[in-house]
């Protein structure tokens, strides 16, 4: 083996997002600058977490200090880059167990990473910061559905997803009183709880971006056209049913306080790594929706997008990302 150090992309994970964060992973194991470092490709789920080479199993991962053997020799890693949409790459998990190894990763830590996984520990943090966004109640599975005190509440239509998840999976949007009981049941097979929230009509954005420790990189935003209800699974994936415009075609001042807005959530979030934010544009106003620890990284996600459209290479951006965590844990 050289000696350049072994970097981990590790993908997979135990949520409905499994096969987005495979193609994430293949993704970013393709950008690795090979010159440099040395990238193997990581599959969790469940128990079995597993070291592929040319699509083939080549070992196991000894989850005692995440090394594995290669023809005889003992593979340990330098830094682990975190492709894991869902637990337990997004919700703090994995961060505490490589904290513990005292291994680096790309990701945001652990608290910071649990706090933006829960959406409804999140809002009521960030709304205490003057951030606006929608209305929302939650319901833990297993409760009553009171749908005439919820509709009184928060209006139709409204949305009700997962209070855990992510990739559109488990979100229904609700029109009528009689669906909502459904939409509640169908969140509830992807989280522990449902989070119900007010409906805001107006145009979807989202803004990439990461800091380090000396330099900040606000990716450009992105404007989301879909021909679908909302931005649903299959508007993300599936080409031709959504529009995805990068740069958005926003005014200046606009495209300026959405990208400001991104960079003052990460803040308050305490991230790391690359992030993502977004928005429902109402009335010259942005509606916080979510945010993205470890957002997609399929070649046709959002991230990508918006780091070409700045000029540069995933390449690039992953050298510095693994540069920096390998001289000092991303801040």
């Amino acid at each position: 083996m050289t000696n350049k150090p072994n970097i981990a992309i590790v993908a997979g994970g135990d949520s409905s997002e499994f096969v987005v964060s495979v193609k994430s992973g293949a993704n970013i194991f393709k950008a690795v600058d090979t010159s440099k470092f040395n990238p193997w490709l990581v599959q969790i789920k469940g128990k079995e977490w597993i070291v592929f080479q040319n699509n083939n199993k080549i070992a196991d991962i000894d989850k005692s200090d995440f090394s594995f053997l290669f023809n005889g020799e003992k593979i340990n890693f330098s830094f682990i880059y975190i492709t894991i949409h869902g637990t337990p790459g997004e919700d703090g998990i994995l961060q505490g167990y490589f904290d513990l190894l005292k291994i680096p990763y790309s990701t945001s830590n652990m608290h910071s990473s649990s706090l933006t996984f829960n959406k409804w520990f999140c809002n009521n943090y960030l709304r205490s910061f003057g951030i606006k966004m929608g209305n929302s109640l939650l319901i833990s599975k297993g409760s009553k559905i009171d749908a005439k005190k919820i509709v009184d509440e928060l209006g139709l239509p409204l949305f009700v997803k997962p209070n855990a998840g992510g990739s559109s999976f488990g979100i229904s949007k609700v029109k009528n009183i009689t669906d909502l009981e459904k939409a509640v049941y169908k969140a509830w097979k992807e989280s522990n709880g449902a989070l119900v929230e007010q409906f805001i009509e107006g145009n979807e954005f989202t803004c990439g971006l990461i800091k380090y420790k000396d330099t900040e990189l606000i990716f450009p935003v992105t404007e989301v056209q879909t021909k679908n209800e909302f931005f649903d699974f299959e508007a993300k994936y599936t080409p031709g049913v959504a529009d995805e415009i990068t740069p958005a075609r926003l005014p200046e001042n606009l495209f300026k306080k959405c990208q400001q807005i991104s960079s003052m959530v990460y803040d308050l979030c305490q991230c790391s790594g690359i992030v993502r934010v977004d928005f429902i544009l109402k009335d010259n106003e942005f509606y916080f929706l979510e945010i993205n620890t470890t957002p997609g990284m399929t070649e046709t996600s959002f991230i990508p997008q918006q780091i070409e459209a700045m000029g540069l290479t995933l390449k690039d951006v992953l050298t510095t990302i693994i540069k920096n965590g390998l001289t000092h844990q991303i801040q």
